[in-house]
């Protein structure tokens, strides 16, 4: 063998232990899951193997799997765009203070470190008829009766918000640490104020945080299962909510499998697009 055809294949050889664990435990799994999808549950309770459209046609075709995919688009929207409008200027925030970052980020950080069920079950205790908000508000004489303020869309959203803000501000501070500060000194020096110089400089300048962000944001928001089973109500189920009813309940694999690929198409979709138009180098820097 050539040396020129060794070096060429050193590198592969270095990356087989990682592709070999990638694709173990990420694409061997998929490929089960792209087979179940085409089989069938029987009226015994079994699958019956095959290549079998079924599932597929009443995953794309049902009015139902269609309002819930489209409910949790929608939820993921909402939540995003909040994440932003609140992410930005905490991450502004902390971009532009003065010596105390680390300690801003790691408050910013902490709640990683408790369990996000657990930080979800907290609003039963501040939102709940016995919660502290309700006991506040009825001790301070405002209200006569706990309000109903849980199991619903809005609380939902909420718990999404709670949990994905703090990826919203990682990628946008990522993405204003890289912004020049003389550029808006020097927008101001030929006769911007501030806000012209934020507006016109600093902001389109972090424009791909802003996105990636919004994309980390979307995508772990479509798909979440343990919000809107804490605090939704039964109307406010999400897709993932339905995989797992599909499976777990009904024990129907074949069923839950095409509804989870569907789903997991429709984000591949948003994430090419992405890809395709600011690429993932940014998200990449937020993640690490």
């Amino acid at each position: 063998m050539s040396i020129e055809r060794r070096e060429a294949r050193q590198p592969w050889i270095l990356l087989s232990p990682a592709l070999g664990a990638v694709g173990l435990l990420l694409f061997v799994p998929l490929l089960f899951i792209v087979v179940y999808s085409f089989w069938l549950r029987s009226a015994t309770g079994g699958d019956t193997a095959g290549f079998h459209l079924d599932n597929w046609i009443k995953a794309l075709t049902d009015p139902f799997y269609r309002y819930i995919l489209l409910n949790t688009l929608k939820i993921a929207a909402i939540t995003t765009v909040l994440c932003a409008l609140l992410g930005y200027p905490a991450a502004y925030f902390i971009a532009r203070s003065k010596g105390n970052k680390m300690i801003l980020l790691l408050l910013m950080m902490l709640p990683f470190w408790i369990s996000y069920i657990i930080r979800t079950m907290s609003w039963i205790n501040i939102l709940g008829a016995s919660g502290a908000l309700n006991s506040g508000l009825m001790a301070l004489g405002v209200i006569n009766e706990p309000l109903q303020m849980l199991y619903n869309e809005a609380t939902v959203i909420l718990g999404l918000v709670h949990f994905l803000l703090p990826f919203m501000v990682l990628n946008v501070y990522v993405s204003l640490e890289g912004i020049d500060t003389n550029l808006e000194d020097a927008a101001t020096s030929l006769g911007a104020t501030r806000w012209q110089s934020f507006l016109q400089v600093t902001l389109p300048l972090s424009l791909p945080g802003l996105a990636a962000g919004g994309l980390l944001c979307f995508v772990l928001g479509a798909g979440t299962y343990i919000t809107p089973l804490v605090l939704g109500g039964p109307r406010d189920a999400m897709f993932a909510n339905l995989v797992f009813e599909a499976i777990i309940t009904q024990l129907n694999w074949p069923l839950g499998s095409a509804l989870s690929l569907l789903l997991l198409m429709v984000l591949g979709v948003l994430v090419a697009i992405y890809n395709r138009y600011l690429g993932m180098a940014q998200l990449a820097k937020g993640l690490g």
